[in-house]
């Protein structure tokens, strides 16, 4: 099976959500407050996988707000000299600021992020600022979760999904639950559930439909997909972290993709890095189980790196990857 996009559109994925900054510690095994130097990158998970794809070869557009500073000026430039069009972000002009994430890297499997996100702008787009025109020019509209955690950024991205489902623009909804942003775990499960049942495909960690489902205790799989399969979902992608992710296809099949073994630096920036390039595959005709390769091969390259947007890999590094990695598995069998 695979996904069908309408092709007769000018950009394969439009991303809409946050565009902030990192900065990464340079100081590996130490915690922050021993942390001297950082590394300034493009951060947030729609801004990734926007870059992402368009290193991966797609045409990829963003709609986001930024601060009317040397930050946002950054995070511009930066976006539109990976090919990203960047014609849709807007400035604020309220003196709101650019959120940072800074990372501490105390082990590969000790990685935690501090988190500024008071008054941010990305937050305040407003419905106004969402262009019909053109997200009708895309085949797919990517949504973060992020985006749906305050007014009138929430707002916008509604009247977004609202402008995909008209022009026949697949909804692609990343649940990129940041719980720092949001009042409650309630709140979070009341609007990730009203635009995953508008979503064509949703992707996320297993954790995360559980905070969209409102559980306490881990949820069934195939009671989430079927909830979903009875709304707008073909695809359902749900990932288990080392134990591999699963995809589930409206028609019944389901699809099993295995998490390849890295030499991992930090954990930050493997759902960013999954979502492009699964995406990729999708968008030129590849089957849900190649895609599933692609995913996983490239969060194995970015979480191998330092940064997240910078270490987004291309195509022919995914690729000699995943051959590499089946060879290992057929000497090993």
């Amino acid at each position: 099976m695979s996904i069908s996009f309408n092709e007769n559109r000018t950009y394969d994925i439009i991303a809409i959500g946050r565009a902030c900054i990192d900065l990464n510690a340079n100081e590996y095994n130490r915690p922050m407050e021993e942390t001297m130097t950082f590394t300034k990158y493009v951060g947030g998970s729609p801004a990734n996988i926007a870059i992402g794809s368009s290193k991966l070869g797609l045409k990829a557009g963003f709609i986001g707000k930024i601060p009317k500073d040397q930050h946002g000026n950054f995070i511009k430039q930066y976006m539109s000299e990976k090919g990203v069009d960047t014609s849709n972000m807007v400035f604020d002009t309220e003196g709101r600021k650019t959120g940072l994430a800074f990372t501490e890297i105390l082990s590969p499997e000790e990685c935690s992020i501090l988190m500024y996100r008071d008054n941010v702008a990305d937050l305040y787009l407003e419905p106004s600022e969402v262009d019909e025109s053109y997200i009708r020019q895309s085949k797919i509209l990517l949504v973060s979760g992020t985006a749906l955690a305050k007014s009138p950024s929430r707002e916008a991205v509604f009247k977004a999904v609202s402008i995909a489902r008209e022009h026949d623009v697949k909804v692609i909804f990343e649940l990129d639950y940041r719980p720092y942003t949001w009042k409650s775990k309630q709140e979070t499960a009341v609007y990730y559930s009203l635009v995953a049942e508008q979503s064509d495909v949703i992707i996320g960690t297993r954790d995360e439909f559980d905070v969209m489902e409102n559980l306490e205790e881990e949820g069934d799989n195939e009671q989430t997909v079927n909830h979903l399969f009875a709304h707008h979902a073909e695809l359902v992608v749900i990932k288990h972290g080392v134990d591999g992710s699963y995809a589930y296809a409206k028609n019944g099949d389901v699809y099993r993709g295995t998490a390849y073994k890295t030499k991992v630096l930090k954990t930050f920036g493997a759902g960013d890095s999954y979502a492009s390039a699964f995406l990729y595959a999708l968008v030129n005709g590849k089957d849900i189980e190649t895609s599933l390769k692609f995913g996983s091969a490239s969060a194995a390259i970015v979480v191998s790196k330092h940064s997240s947007s910078e270490a987004m890999p291309t195509v022919s590094e995914i690729e000699q990857l995943i051959e590499e990695r089946s060879k290992e598995y057929t000497r090993e069998g």
